[in-house]
């Protein structure tokens, strides 16, 4: 093989390892980061994985927002009408929280059951609801 041929074919292969090698990296980051989706029906079914970020939404139960005294730690439970979640949250709430509204909260279940919230996201206004939190309370109400 003349040494030109040898040159390139050696570029080609290296080419193309690194782009196989981006590529496999870049697959590897979106799976770290993809944060999916779960109704309260689908996490007291199991659905949801325990110890594993992701996002829940619903409606606040009238009447089960409880504060800790001298911390930030808050309790409330969510649902969709068909079944209802814990949710522990430290931090402060969004200026629009409040019970009977609409919100995605994102954290970690705990072997409790329990929902440790790492973020609490409230609408914005009465007439949003978010589409995930809108589709799985139509579901439920029917």
């Amino acid at each position: 093989m003349k040494p030109a041929r040898k040159k390139r074919l050696f570029f080609i292969i290296f080419l193309v390892t690194g782009i196989t090698v981006a590529a496999g990296f870049a697959l590897y980051a979106f799976n770290q980061n993809l944060m999916f989706y779960f109704s309260p029906a689908e996490v007291k079914q199991g659905k949801a994985p325990v110890n594993k970020v992701f996002r829940m939404g619903g409606m606040v139960v009238e009447g089960t927002f409880k504060k800790e005294k001298d911390t930030l730690k808050v309790f409330f439970d969510l649902t969709d009408y068909e079944n209802t979640v814990t949710v522990e949250y430290t931090g402060l709430l969004p200026d629009l929280f409040r019970e009977g509204q609409g919100i995605i909260s994102r954290g970690k279940l705990n072997a409790e059951g329990v929902f440790v919230a790492e973020e609490v996201l409230a609408k914005h206004d009465e007439n949003y609801m978010p589409p995930e939190v809108a589709e799985s309370l139509k579901k439920n109400k029917k």
